[in-house]
């Protein structure tokens, strides 16, 4: 049996410096193999080298991908309940990010996502930072008129909009060439990224999300209901094992990822910059009206919403 796992991050390293994502597919399959005597293979296709990287919901609905590591709102068109995993200021850092799993939340969404096709085998988050070609990006005031910026997800997009920028909407193996040919003022992404696409070449100021950040986005490595019912029960069970057996390197590496760019960053003459709370308070006030417009607009999303603000304390 063999499963194809797509993703749209650079091919795994082995090293420290490569990105986390990447390498937990590769650890993935690697483990699949030694624990089913190779019945199971896991064929991995990076960089978005199979199937462009907002594309890979619908290639694993149509059975062209079984697995990805998957920015769950690129799905949000065909499914607007999964917008809640990528709701601008609702999570600000790994420890509310981790509480998810646990809590009423993490179960609600594992259910949408089950009725939608899909099942999580390991739960990744990963931290946002905005980069700009000038000053930095701290709070709202700090968005210049007319500024161009980049961020996934509907709503943080608009809660951008409200802030004053301009938006453009590409994925994150673009934001390079767009910020090189001038396309782009800022962008936010998750700090791997940043780091995956050398976009410290292209900014002058960076701003970490060590302290807090207003983008958290939900990642996980996923597999669909289709493929994996495909599989004999002793071959699920070992699926899942391996999945779960990976959960605190993923938590563990997306934490040491934002100190680790940081550095990057840092070294390579970037203007550093981090979020205090009074800059994050900002920033949620004018999210609060993004968090309206789900909850009123997507089938379940008054009742994600509430759970999702019940798991951050909110």
């Amino acid at each position: 049996m063999s499963l194809r796992l797509s993703h749209q991050w650079p091919a795994a390293t082995g090293d420290e410096d490569g990105d986390f994502r990447a390498e937990l597919a590769q650890q993935f399959a690697d483990n699949v193999a030694e624990a089913t005597d190779d019945q199971v293979s896991v064929k991995i296709f990076p960089n978005s080298s199979l199937v462009e990287s907002t594309e890979q919901y619908d290639a694993m609905m149509s059975g062209a991908v079984d697995m990805s590591v998957f920015p769950l709102d690129y799905a949000s068109g065909r499914v607007p309940d999964f917008s809640i995993t990528l709701m601008p200021a609702m999570v600000r850092n790994h420890e509310q990010a981790q509480a998810w799993q646990e809590a009423e939340i993490g179960k609600r969404l594992t259910e949408v996502m089950d009725e939608n096709g899909v099942q999580v085998l390991t739960w990744v988050w990963n931290a946002g930072a905005v980069g700009s070609k000038g000053d930095p990006v701290v709070s709202p005031s700090d968005v210049a008129p007319g500024m161009t910026m980049r961020a996934a997800g509907s709503y943080v997009e608009k809660m951008l909009e409200d802030a004053g920028a301009g938006i453009s909407s590409l994925p994150s193996n673009e934001i390079y060439t767009a910020m090189q040919t001038g396309v782009l003022d800022a962008a936010v992404t998750s700090t791997g990224s940043f780091a995956s696409y050398n976009l410290q070449e292209q900014v002058k100021s960076f701003t970490s999300p060590s302290e807090n950040t207003f983008w958290f986005m939900f990642e996980p490595l996923i597999v669909s209901n289709e493929s994996f019912d495909k599989l004999c029960p002793e071959q699920q069970d070992i699926v899942r094992e391996v999945g779960v057996d990976l959960q605190d390197y993923a938590y563990t590496a997306s934490e040491e990822d934002d100190a680790r760019v940081e550095k990057v960053f840092s070294d390579a003459g970037v203007q550093v910059e981090t979020m205090d709370d009074a800059a994050f308070s900002e920033w949620q006030a004018l999210a609060e009206k993004q968090w309206d417009a789900f909850a009123s607009s997507a089938p379940n999303g008054e009742e994600l919403l509430d759970l999702a603000k019940k798991a951050s304390d909110q």
